[in-house]
C-alpha cells in the first residue's frame, strides 16, 4: 500500500461511485468530483485521516480510510473500497479482499502502531462481516447503532480488532 497522491483522487472517485460499493456504504449518493476534491482537501488537511492505495499483482486496485487517528489512544476507525470491474474482469475480486485486509491490518498495527483498529459495517453485509471475523475482528455490541440511508433504517455493526 501507498500513499494516495493528487494523480489517484480521479481513480478514486470512480472507484467509490461504483453502484456495488455505494450500495454497501453508509453514504450512497454518487460523488460529483467537486464533491470528491472537496473530500479530498480536507484529508489533506487533517492529519488524523489517511488514504491509501492497495495494490494487488501490479494493478492498483483498491482504497484504505484510516480516520480519527489518536496517536495517544493508539486508535483509528478504518474502511475501504476495491476496483470492483477491473478486480471481475481478471477473476481477482476475492483473493484481493483479502490480501487488502491482512495488509491494512499490518499498516494499521506496523506502521501506525494502534492498539485498536474498528470499523462500520452494515449488518445486512455478512460477507464483510464473516471476513472481518477471519481476521481477528470481534463486533462491540455496545457500539451498534442504526441510521437512516436512502429513507430505511439500517443497523449497523462496529468490529474491532485489538493488538
Amino acid at each position: 500500500m501507498r500513499e494516495a497522491d493528487e494523480s489517484d483522487v480521479e481513480i478514486i472517485r470512480r472507484w467509490r461511485n461504483h453502484p456495488k460499493t455505494r450500495g454497501a456504504s453508509i453514504f450512497t449518493a454518487f460523488i460529483t468530483p467537486e464533491g470528491h476534491a472537496q473530500w479530498w482537501a480536507k484529508v489533506q488537511s487533517d492529519p488524523s485521516r489517511r488514504v491509501l492505495v492497495f495494490t494487488y499483482q501490479g494493478h492498483d486496485c483498491g482504497v484504505v480510510t484510516f480516520n480519527d487517528h489518536d496517536e495517544v489512544s493508539g486508535t483509528a476507525e478504518w474502511g475501504f473500497f476495491l476496483d470492483v470491474d477491473g478486480l471481475e474482469a481478471r477473476g481477482e475480486l476475492l483473493p484481493a479482499w483479502m490480501e487488502l485486509e491482512k495488509a491494512s491490518v499490518a499498516y494499521a498495527f506496523d506502521e501506525m502502531k494502534l492498539k485498536s483498529v474498528g470499523g462500520r459495517t452494515l449488518a445486512w453485509n455478512k460477507p464483510v462481516i464473516a471476513l472481518h471475523r477471519r481476521f481477528g475482528f470481534v463486533e462491540v455490541p455496545e457500539r451498534r447503532y442504526t441510521t437512516e440511508i436512502d429513507g430505511v433504517d439500517q443497523l449497523v455493526v462496529w468490529t474491532e480488532k485489538s493488538r
